[in-house]
């Protein structure tokens, strides 16, 4: 379903909140410039797109070699490879930061505080995390069939900000801001976003 996904949501978020709290945290990443930002689950490479006119070193990754190939072709001017959050091909502390927004909804509740482990490996000492999500239930999951008119196979995990703070904690990353907003338009569940932040002392 990428090129139909693609085709819907070429820009990344719209919503006025999502791009407020996206400025704020390309603000805290260009201080840890040339250091670049990774941006997981970038699909079709909006919000990869939206950082770096905001002036901040960035690259895509994306486990869909589909989703690649069209953030490649739709800004040939910026780097995005094939990889997953879960075990990501970087050295050890060299990002000023990692964004994964609406990405860590396709991570099993098993997987999640070894995805934030790596987050906080692959950071400097300083560097940013941020993470938006579907907020709902701790135990709430969805498994989709059907989108854009394709056959899938895809899960959706929902979860509070309170047990996606906590793994957080838990990794080494200090939750330093929440935001939470209401549904708009034809979205049906709350957006959440946590911004937290690898200590200067490990």
């Amino acid at each position: 379903m990428a090129d139909d996904y693609a085709a819907h949501f070429p820009d990344g978020p719209g919503m006025p909140v999502d791009r407020a709290v996206i400025g704020a945290f390309a603000d805290l990443a260009r201080t840890h410039a040339p250091a670049p930002v990774a941006d997981l689950g970038s699909g079709p490479g909006g919000v990869t797109a939206m950082l770096d006119g905001l002036g901040v070193p960035v690259f895509g990754v994306d486990v869909s070699p589909r989703m690649v190939e069209l953030a490649r072709r739709a800004h040939p001017g910026l780097r995005f490879h094939v990889g997953s959050m879960t075990s990501l091909d970087l050295p050890d502390g060299t990002l000023a930061g990692v964004l994964a927004l609406y990405s860590i909804i396709h991570i099993p509740d098993e997987h999640l505080p070894a995805t934030f482990a790596e987050f906080h490996r692959v950071l400097l000492p300083g560097g940013h995390v941020l993470v938006g999500f579907q907020h709902g239930d701790t135990e709430d999951r969805l498994h989709l069939t059907e989108r854009f008119g394709h056959e899938i196979a895809l899960d959706y995990h929902w979860r509070t900000p309170e047990k996606v703070a906590d793994l957080l904690t838990k990794a080494g990353l200090d939750v330093q801001a929440r935001v939470l907003r209401e549904p708009q338009d034809e979205e049906k569940r709350p957006r959440a976003f946590l911004l937290a932040r690898k200590s200067l002392v490990v």
